[in-house]
């Protein structure tokens, strides 16, 4: 067999076990509670009281949104794990760690637009980065996440095959290497959102 041949025969292997994996999708129950507790802990910040009408009222109208909207939410969510353990992982491990690691890159890259207005040395353009996420919410967090950090823009998203690639533009290129240039802008952010979203 030609190389051509089996080096494609490989590639379609391997997408076929990831599609596989990650085709599996949390129960119908766990996604409407996981909806109903994110839209209840949304009321509690926005209402700013704890009584118990306050709670029955927005149990409920949660509990009915959920009830219709829970895909939105939790459809690109991992499925791995025991449904306590996922909700207690994802509210106090890795939504906080990837607040924090946004915070910090949005402080590194304040101050590095800030060299670059004060000494005016930049070197603007559009770089292409590849990302390992595959589901919509995920890629659309890291475009938004991207974006957020002063000095980049994420122009357009391209999902061609199994491969998902970003159109950024940066306010000062370093490198025009896909992988250099990923790890630059991207930094930690694609890896904690690959734990919450496949």
């Amino acid at each position: 067999m030609p190389f051509y041949l089996k080096e494609r025969i490989e590639d379609i292997k391997a997408r076929h076990i990831v599609r596989r994996y990650y085709g599996k999708k949390l129960p119908r129950a766990e996604k409407i509670a996981m909806t109903w507790m994110a839209i209840m802990a949304f009321w509690l910040i926005v209402s700013g009281t704890l009584s118990w009408q306050n709670l029955a009222v927005g149990g409920s109208i949660s509990l009915i949104i959920s009830s219709f909207m829970y895909e939105n939410l939790t459809d690109d969510l991992r499925y791995e794990g025991s449904f306590i353990k996922k909700v207690l992982t994802l509210a106090f491990i890795q939504i906080p760690q990837y607040a924090f690691i946004m915070i910090f890159q949005l402080l590194e890259s304040n101050f590095r637009v800030a060299k670059h207005a004060l000494f005016l040395g930049i070197n603007p353009g559009i770089v292409r980065l590849e990302t390992d996420l595959r589901s919509a919410t995920g890629t659309t967090l890291l475009a938004n996440s991207i974006t957020l950090t002063p000095g980049t823009l994420t122009l357009d998203v391209a999902k061609k095959l199994d491969k998902t690639y970003l159109y950024v533009h940066w306010i000062d290129v370093k490198t025009l290497n896909m992988k250099k240039a990923g790890d630059e802008i991207k930094g930690d952010v694609e890896r904690w959102l690959g734990k919450i979203f496949w």
